[in-house]
């Protein structure tokens, strides 16, 4: 279910996002760039309702919709930490070995039984 409404929600925000590209602006015309936007002033008349700006919010309604419903079920999931589902690894400690000396002058060194002396 959280995957089918994850998918849903990518799709209305895709068509919200090409629904408000292809809306004119307010002052979309050429007359507007001139100051003869007289009709289209910020809280005059708009005129009929276009079919792009119900779709515009049907969809923003539906996008609003699955983004409660996606948080809401994110919050309902299962609660901690992410690192609780694992355990923890433990290092094995390995005995630390004496560095190799040398031999020191007082210790004889072996000699070879063939040799005379």
């Amino acid at each position: 279910m959280h995957l089918v409404l994850t998918i849903l929600h990518f799709i209305l925000c895709f068509i919200l996002i090409g629904v408000i590209l292809l809306q004119a602006g307010k002052g979309a015309d050429i007359g507007a760039a001139f100051g003869a936007g007289g009709s289209q002033t910020v809280f005059g008349p708009r005129g009929a309702t276009t079919f792009l700006s119900k779709m515009t919010a049907a969809v923003a309604i539906l996008f609003l919709l699955t983004s409660i419903t996606l948080a809401r079920m994110a919050r309902q999931g299962p609660g901690g930490s992410v690192l609780e589902k694992y355990p923890a690894k433990t290092e094995v400690q390995t005995p630390q070995t004496a560095p190799q000396e040398a031999p020191s002058a007082n210790v004889p060194q072996p000699t070879d039984s063939n040799e005379k002396k």
